[in-house]
């Protein structure tokens, strides 16, 4: 099965995300449904270390979050395949995506090692863009790249299995994990 932890959005950073995938003319927006914070991308995991992992999550303690978007950013290198909206440097959630990490490894679960750059994707980006669509890009940035969102409270994180589609990947909430104050 393939799966990620991850943070939903509440209704009104939603809606300022999609408001801001319409000023944007080029890449593909996400669904709004789909919008989250990845703590930690799973990849496909077989039913009994997933059950494990469920009953370690069950027992985790965590604070719950502020968390704010602050700023765009392009991901993907010389070739951006994606516009993000960053999360605001937040301790704690780095601490939480540690915790997450060791209960996956305590598992059987190997992750590979990744810097964690918690964001939101925004946008999709064909592989290949023209001149022009770079240019687009570099546009929206100058006008939007100080995007900031209120801030919101985190008060649990999914685990969600990702079914990918031809119109895009759909997600199903498989368990959710309180974080207490």
């Amino acid at each position: 099965m393939r799966v990620f932890l991850g943070v939903p959005l509440p209704d009104p950073t939603l809606a300022l995300l999609e408001r801001l995938q319409g000023e944007i003319p080029v890449g593909r927006a996400v669904d709004p449904e789909t919008l989250h914070i990845t703590l930690a991308f799973l990849e496909e995991q077989p039913s009994a270390l997933l059950e494990a992992l469920h009953e370690r999550l069950s027992e985790i303690s965590a604070p719950t979050l502020r968390l704010r978007l602050q700023g765009l950013c392009l991901l993907g290198g010389k070739n951006p395949r994606v516009l993000a909206a960053e999360i605001a440097p937040n301790p704690e959630l780095g601490q939480l995506h540690r915790k997450i990490r060791a209960l996956a490894q305590e598992v059987g679960i190997a992750l590979p090692r990744t810097r964690f750059r918690p964001h939101v994707t925004v946008l999709r980006f064909a592989r290949r863009m023209e001149a022009r669509q770079l240019q687009q890009i570099g546009q929206a940035l100058q006008a939007h790249g100080d995007f900031c969102a209120p801030p919101f409270q985190v008060d649990h994180f999914n685990l969600y299995q990702s079914t990918l589609l031809p119109q895009g990947p759909r997600y199903e909430v498989l368990a959710q994990y309180p974080l207490v104050g």
